[in-house]
């Protein structure tokens, strides 16, 4: 149950820290607890710094996914 809510929150959550969790090789929870840690000791800045690396990653997956080979031009 635990395991169904924590996927779904992580499907609609804009999967930036599992994403950057694989690419630096840490666990996704870790970087889930410095964004929240940092949050509160930085007033919210941190929230600014997450929302902008998703739409980042968002924008970066519609650009592979429009082209996906160099036939595509």
């Amino acid at each position: 149950m635990i395991d169904r809510i924590k996927a779904e929150f992580e499907k609609r959550g804009f999967e930036v820290c599992h994403r950057f969790g694989e690419r630096l090789g840490i666990r996704p929870s870790r970087i889930r607890i410095f964004f929240i840690y940092s949050s509160f000791i930085a007033l919210g800045s941190p929230l600014i710094i997450y929302l902008a690396l998703a739409f980042l990653l968002r924008m970066k997956d519609e650009i592979s996914q429009k082209r996906a080979s160099i036939f595509d031009l």
